[in-house]
């Protein structure tokens, strides 16, 4: 692979641009640190376990709002998570800035469809993403489609809810600090209604004032 520049770097690892030599396709790789593993009931092939944004990527890879894995490698302390990367393409925040800041409706209900289609299927799979925003989404600029990117805040669903909020703190729902506890479908359905507001532009007052404060009133996915 040829070496491109760093895409980005969180607290699990670190991304850089990268194109096959023996045909010059377009990939990204992800170096994850081994640690917190997901359970290895869930990976099969597996045994030892492997990280969870690597674990919670394979739950979601079969949908076509995911981007595809080419391969994975074990080298040393790191997993070697080689993805496709669609070219043309740009994140959602850098897209909704080259049109001015804001999207026309018909545009903005087609991207909302598909990251809608993205979450449900995560959520069907036992993936709560954790961090479904603007800048973890991919718009390929020639087709329209939009994938959802960077596991490196999910985990696996479970009934009882979550305490400890990891995200982006303009998409944490009320309920965090209200109740101390808070639950993947709601807030999964919370920060897709963030999203709709912000590519149609509207302040953040706005936005609070018309999202649903009680989860249970919001819509289900």
């Amino acid at each position: 692979y040829k070496i491109g520049p760093k895409l980005g770097q969180g607290g699990f690892g670190f991304v850089y641009e990268r194109t096959r030599c023996k045909d010059g396709l377009e990939v990204s790789i992800s170096f994850t640190y081994k640690t917190l593993p997901i359970s290895s009931e869930l990976m099969p092939g597996h045994p030892e376990g492997i990280p969870m944004e690597i674990g919670l990527t394979l739950m979601a890879n079969k949908s076509p709002r995911a981007p595809e894995i080419i391969k994975i490698l074990d080298w040393e302390d790191h997993f070697i998570m080689v993805m496709e990367r669609p070219m043309p393409c740009m994140d959602l925040k850098s897209f909704v800035k080259l049109h001015g800041e804001s999207l026309d409706e018909g545009m903005a209900r087609n991207i909302m469809r598909q990251v809608t289609e993205a979450a449900n299927v995560c959520v069907k799979r036992g993936v709560f993403h954790r961090d479904t925003k603007m800048e973890n989404l991919l718009v390929n600029q020639d087709t329209m489609e939009v994938k959802l990117i960077d596991f490196g805040c999910g985990v696996q669903m479970k009934r009882l809810g979550y305490e400890v909020f990891s995200g982006t703190k303009a998409y944490c729902p009320p309920e965090v600090t209200v109740n101390g506890r808070y639950y993947a479908k709601p807030t999964t359905v919370w920060s897709l209604e963030i999203l709709r507001f912000m590519m149609l532009d509207q302040t953040w007052p706005m936005i609070s004032s018309c999202l649903q404060s009680d989860p249970q009133q919001r819509i289900n996915l």
